[in-house]
């Protein structure tokens, strides 16, 4: 009677747990199926009615929209997107690897004073930042294009990231690195053929958080980006708003907001189960 008594009491614990989750998972999501009801909707729809579902479904929003109010497409926008956001993850992975590889696995002399200032950073306001590289990259010629947004990249300039990989590489035993050195490798061979497999958690997380924060990067491209061709999609969006005019069409502002929001979340779900894994563990199984 007092085990069918706990059973009992543990499935209705487990009711009221996924009925909390489900609640929160409602809530969280409801302002993007809005946002995508909203893509169908007319103006009048939109700011009278609080409902999701539309009246009826129109695709002219999405078409419109993509031809937005300029002389390109958002197939250029999207393509300039893509020019800033691969190189940043290309380069943000192979220097923050490096430079974390550096700090897990070598004794060098300053290495926690340096070690501290790479972490004090992530507390600087990137405010402060914002007129001297103005000022370097005018003086070096190169505004309006995209190597403001992506020469930091190059320098290991995410310590955020380089923390996540520090604390992974410290957590895989140096019994490893002993025995791939007896059988032959050097420090290199050791990063590529022993620590980079069982990074693959953090590096898809790191790719993950990399991909959207430059995806959605506005302010960046308004600063650096002053010709119209090169805008990536989040400036794309803000020239949608056309307030001249006195009228703004926010159904195809939301169409577009929802195709901007689908390389992002089609790469969470692809890598969810790395990224997860990435994200709350600290070290590998073993």
């Amino acid at each position: 009677m007092e085990i069918h008594r706990h059973k009992t009491r543990l499935n209705i614990s487990k009711i009221f747990r996924y009925l909390i989750l489900s609640l929160v998972s409602i809530i969280m999501l409801y302002p993007i199926l809005w946002m995508i009801g909203a893509s169908f909707k007319t103006n009048s729809e939109i700011f009278t009615q609080i409902g999701i579902i539309p009246k009826k479904i129109d695709f002219s929003p999405y078409f419109a929209g993509w031809k937005t109010r300029t002389e390109y497409t958002f197939t250029t926008y999207f393509i300039n997107t893509f020019k800033i956001v691969i190189p940043k993850l290309i380069f943000s992975l192979i220097s923050s690897t490096i430079t974390a590889y550096g700090f897990a696995r070598f004794e060098f002399p300053f290495k926690k004073l340096l070690f501290s200032l790479m972490m004090a950073t992530l507390f600087l306001p990137q405010i402060v930042l914002r007129i001297p590289l103005y000022l370097l990259w005018r003086d070096l010629g190169a505004l309006n294009t995209y190597i403001p947004l992506i020469a930091n990249t190059i320098f290991a300039q995410e310590p955020f990231f380089v923390f996540m990989l520090i604390q992974f590489m410290r957590s895989i035993p140096r019994t490893l690195d002993e025995a791939a050195t007896i059988d032959g490798c050097n420090s290199f061979g050791i990063l590529t053929k022993v620590i980079l497999p069982s990074l693959k958690p953090a590096l898809i997380s790191c790719t993950i958080f990399q991909f959207v924060w430059s995806f959605n990067d506005y302010l960046g491209p308004l600063i650096y980006i002053t010709s119209v061709e090169k805008y990536p999609v989040s400036m794309a969006l803000k020239m949608n708003i056309d307030t001249s005019s006195g009228v703004v069409e926010w159904n195809q502002i939301m169409a577009m907001s929802i195709i901007s929001l689908l390389p992002a979340i089609i790469l969470y779900f692809s890598a969810q189960k790395y990224f997860v894994e990435g994200v709350t563990s600290t070290g590998i199984k073993g």
